[in-house]
């Protein structure tokens, strides 16, 4: 897909905000070191990689020798601006971080003084988005998390805690994120309010990893609501506890209780995954059998989305999208940098996502609609 079929417009006028501040801070700088004086601007058009951007506002002197250096620059080549604006909004939108920006994207020096305002997202605008109304039903809401390096007073690895929805119709969203020193049911919970809060009523089932309290805390405002434990997280920690030989005919035992299509056939599986380790990891195996009540929840899903909601696979795909671009960056100077990085990077994708239903979730369509009917009627 086109990346201007992906960004929303927010980005656009994002870029074209930067790009006029830029071009205004670099006429400053042209005037103070050759003289001359300020004669307002003509407007153009100008096509870029995402799209066009319609009357930009193109500073100029009065003696007619200013030029700026980054319009044709920028027609020569094919430069990401996703990236470049990214860089920025994660920077803090300091001039130094831009003036940086700039001249890894364009192969252009700019002093930090030349890029003295810059446009930017506003951490209002942010929050207003996270207040905005929600659709009061949705078929399942998944949680989870991504560490990342923030400074506050010293650089630490702190949490942004991800909520992603899929509605009735199978259309996925991503619906609030917070950063957070900590992860923990406590974290979550003024999320989980939030979304009531938001208008959120009716769940079919959340998806976590194993947080302890976490179930109880979602039962506190969605108390029809089932909970999924993370399979793909508990066999991961279950086979960091068992011993290196063991762990390929472990790892194949597991797939006897989760890969199945009933219930019946789970219980079945862990039966003889009981009776075959249960001596050597006495103490993995009661995990799993305190735990298999949340952790096959799913299967009393639709098969066509089974496969979907036994994890937190989809949210995780996007936090790896997401993490992608901060390894670039490194620490994040401020929460303020954090949210404002990642406010952008959740637009283009929820504008993505905006016509694309979840795998299974159209032929299951009409058994999630019947499920909904018998819970909440």
């Amino acid at each position: 897909m086109k990346l201007q079929k992906i960004l929303p417009d927010i980005i656009k006028e994002v870029v074209k905000q930067t790009l006029e501040s830029i071009m205004v801070a670099e006429r400053e700088v042209f005037l103070k070191e050759n003289g001359g004086t300020k004669n307002g601007f003509y407007v153009r058009n100008l096509d870029t990689v995402i799209g066009k951007l319609e009357n930009l506002r193109v500073p100029r002197d009065r003696e007619g020798k200013f030029r700026t250096k980054l319009i044709e620059p920028y027609r020569r080549r094919d430069i990401n601006l996703e990236d470049l604006i990214l860089g920025m909004f994660a920077s803090g939108m300091s001039a130094r971080a831009v003036a940086q920006a700039l001249e890894s994207a364009f192969e252009l020096k700019y002093s930090p003084s030349t890029i003295s305002q810059i446009s930017q997202v506003t951490l209002e605008e942010i929050n207003k988005w996270k207040q905005k109304k929600l659709k009061s039903r949705y078929s399942v809401i998944m949680l989870d998390g991504m560490w990342l390096s923030v400074r506050r007073d010293t650089v630490e690895k702190e949490v942004v805690l991800f909520v992603i929805g899929i509605d009735e119709d199978g259309y996925k969203q991503i619906l609030d994120f917070e950063v957070n020193p900590s992860e923990g049911a406590e974290s979550w919970a003024e999320m989980i309010k939030r979304l009531y809060d938001r208008g959120v009523r009716e769940v079919l089932l959340f998806v976590a990893d194993g947080i302890t309290g976490l179930e109880e805390r979602i039962k506190e405002y969605f108390p029809k609501a089932d909970f999924q434990t993370c399979v793909v997280h508990k066999v991961k920690n279950t086979l960091n506890k068992v011993r290196a030989k063991d762990r390929k005919k472990v790892a194949k035992d597991l797939k006897r209780i989760y890969q199945v299509s009933t219930e019946e056939d789970a219980l079945r599986g862990f039966e003889k995954f009981k009776e075959k380790w249960g001596a050597k990891y006495p103490k993995v195996v009661k995990s799993w059998e305190q735990e298999l009540y949340k952790l096959l929840t799913f299967l009393r899903y639709p098969e066509s989305i089974q496969r979907v909601v036994y994890t937190t696979n989809l949210i995780e795909r996007t936090i790896k999208e997401i993490r992608k671009r901060v390894k670039v960056i490194g620490a994040l100077p401020s929460v303020g940098a954090v949210e404002k990085f990642v406010y952008l990077r959740v637009a283009m994708l929820n504008d993505r996502w905006s016509n694309r239903v979840v795998n299974g979730f159209l032929e299951a369509k009409e058994e999630i609609q019947d499920m909904f009917s018998r819970r909440h009627s």
